[in-house]
């Protein structure tokens, strides 16, 4: 059989086979497993240890988290993959996989800003040197390699200002160097960016976010290519890396309504983004599916379309408290951190921030907001935008 499109794939991961009476798989929780004899449990454990996915402790897995991180694979186009309690533990856990103390790794400057500081703080305390890039530097990062270069990371949208990475150009010239590429793969989850096809060695998915889709749950995955997995693996079991079963039953029904939801963040926010750019209190609008964004043809070129996450530059006379005032006037959209929920959100970037924290990328003076567009009524969303631009 030919390989299952996406929507049938959510639809059909995990489906019970074993208890014919309920669609989904039973939600395995706990600790210990018990053996009846000694030699059962042995057995267990020296497959476990030879990298089969067998039951010897909860932590190790269950059956309830091998169908999460089958499906996760399938989706992917990965070889396996390992699930974490945390987008930033999946980070972290990708990374430390791959390094030892005397490597060096490229990290594009726009990455989410806590992998920056595991790069500023953890990774350098354990003898590992960071170089941050321009994530539009394409081949032209081949003049950063150095002879201890061992991983390449990239974040294509870019965490805020969302640059489009030239991902296949990046991830050909670490191959020629034997260099290991890891990208998070979270604003456009699995359906909208294949990025094993694309010449990756290593995902990771912040599946607190559209994966989930419903802010209840907090969890991150790695998924490996074959010639990667084992370390990845190594790296979590090591460090003790799990997810909680209750929480992998949570995102295994986000992930029945994934194709679903993310048709429709895509719908409401590329509406909204359409209406920013036409408003006098905007500069411009950062959306990669825009004509107007500056990379749309390398989304085009690599993009099989867009989630709900874009960010809006307000013109330069706009003092932060204005922008922030604003803000607070919203109705429907919540003030605080993360996305990908059902819920639509918005957050005051101010660029002196982003000036002192990145290095080889600067952000001109305008204040902005990332807005996370959810899944109320457009039409509603655009009264309440409405509103709250009038008191600029």
């Amino acid at each position: 059989m030919s390989r299952k499109n996406p929507n049938t794939l959510c639809a059909t991961q995990a489906r019970n086979t074993d208890h014919i009476h309920m669609a989904n798989p039973p939600l395995y929780q706990g600790s210990t497993i018990i053996y009846k004899h000694v030699a059962d449990l042995a057995k267990a454990h020296h497959e476990y240890e030879s990298g089969a996915e067998s039951y010897t402790y909860g932590r190790k897995g269950t059956p309830t988290s091998l169908a999460l991180c089958e499906a996760l694979a399938e989706l992917e186009g990965g070889h396996r993959a390992y699930l974490c309690p945390s987008g930033l533990a999946a980070l972290s856990t990708a990374l430390l996989s791959q390094l030892s103390a005397g490597d060096h790794v490229l990290m594009v400057d726009t990455a989410y800003g806590p992998t920056r500081q595991l790069c500023d703080d953890l990774l350098k305390r354990y003898g590992v040197s960071t170089t941050y890039y321009d994530p539009l530097i394409g081949s032209g990062i081949e003049a950063l390699i150095q002879a201890n270069t061992r991983v390449i990371f990239l974040e294509s949208p870019g965490s805020l200002t969302l640059e489009i990475q030239d991902v296949p150009a990046i991830t050909a010239i670490a191959r020629q160097h034997n260099i290991t590429t890891i990208i998070d793969n979270t604003w456009a989850t699995p359906l909208y960016f294949k990025a094993f096809e694309h010449g990756v060695d290593i995902v990771v998915q912040a599946v607190t976010k559209y994966l989930g889709g419903h802010s209840d749950v907090l969890m991150g995955a790695v998924i490996a290519n074959e010639r990667t997995y084992k370390s990845v693996r190594n790296t979590a079991h090591q460090t003790g890396q799990f997810a909680g079963g209750m929480d992998i039953a949570l995102v295994l029904r986000g992930l029945r309504t994934l194709p679903v939801r993310l048709r429709e963040h895509e719908r409401n926010a590329l509406r909204i983004a359409q209406w920013f750019e036409s408003q006098d209190a905007v500069e411009r609008v950062i959306h990669p599916a825009l004509p107007s964004h500056p990379q749309h043809a390398l989304w085009q070129r690599d993009f099989l379309g867009a989630s709900g996450l874009f960010t809006v530059v307000f013109k330069a006379h706009y003092t932060p408290a204005q922008i922030n005032t604003m803000v607070e006037r919203y109705q429907y959209f919540g003030i605080g951190y993360s996305w990908g929920g059902f819920e639509s959100l918005a957050l005051p970037v101010h660029p002196n921030h982003l000036n002192q924290v990145r290095t080889a990328t600067q952000v001109g003076p305008q204040s902005m907001v990332r807005y996370q567009i959810g899944l109320e009524d457009v039409f509603d969303l655009q009264q309440d935008l409405e509103q709250a631009l009038k008191t600029l």
